[in-house]
């Protein structure tokens, strides 16, 4: 089955390991194209530093009063149930997911069908799949591989049909993810791409050589 016969949801937070989440954004894509996302802002876990403030533009005030993001159990551990995780350098988003919620429930194994797991990955990674297939970009920073690929006009008309006005912008939590979703729906469009497995877009996600080896064998055999 190819992997855009698949839900994908591409998520991006805002915040760190001391402020904790204080927005996320959801992108779904399925068939090569977003049809639907999720965001909101999330009450402040800790303190939120004036230079992450300067970065993502959320302070302690306008924060005050929000729920807590580790009200989303039931919204992230659904998620998860239904499809793989994908982010643009993924790493950042499954620590500090793995921070509120160290495990999901019992989930399909998206690398090894028929399987089940008790983890938030394997993640999908837009920018490792774009440096292993597109070696020769000077930068995998999400904005200039979406520049670099002719993609932001594309970007921009998915942030005026999902965002909030205020947050359609690099650096808001949707905004991101829409971009990272944009990355893998351009793929969709490559036949060679298109007709991935999940499992073979999973081990372009890794830049360990024995575990990519790992998933294209079990999917030979």
């Amino acid at each position: 089955m190819s992997w855009t016969e698949q839900p994908i949801f591409f998520v991006d937070f805002e915040g760190s390991r001391v402020s904790g989440v204080l927005e996320y954004g959801v992108a779904t894509l399925l068939g090569g194209r977003v049809v639907e996302a999720a965001t909101r802002l999330c009450a402040a876990t800790g303190r939120v530093r004036a230079e992450d403030v300067a970065v993502h533009g959320l302070s302690e005030p306008e924060l005050a009063g929000r729920a807590p993001f580790a009200d989303e159990w039931e919204y992230f551990a659904g998620l998860r149930e239904r499809g793989p995780l994908a982010a643009h350098y993924a790493g950042v988003e499954n620590a500090l997911l793995k921070g509120v919620w160290p495990y999901p429930r019992p989930s399909p194994d998206f690398a090894r069908p028929g399987e089940r797991i008790v983890e938030w990955g394997p993640w999908l990674d837009s920018a490792r799949i774009y440096g292993q297939l597109y070696p020769q970009l000077a930068s995998g920073k999400l904005e200039d591989v979406i520049a670099a690929c002719g993609l932001q006009g594309e970007l921009d008309g998915l942030a005026t049909q999902f965002c909030p006005v205020e947050r359609r912008r690099y650096h808001a939590a949707l905004y991101d993810a829409l971009a990272g979703a944009v990355l893998l729906a351009s793929l969709a469009r490559e036949p060679a791409v298109a007709g991935m497995s999940v499992m073979q877009l999973l081990a372009l996600s890794t830049l360990d050589g024995a575990k990519r080896d790992a998933l294209t064998q079990r999917e030979l055999f």
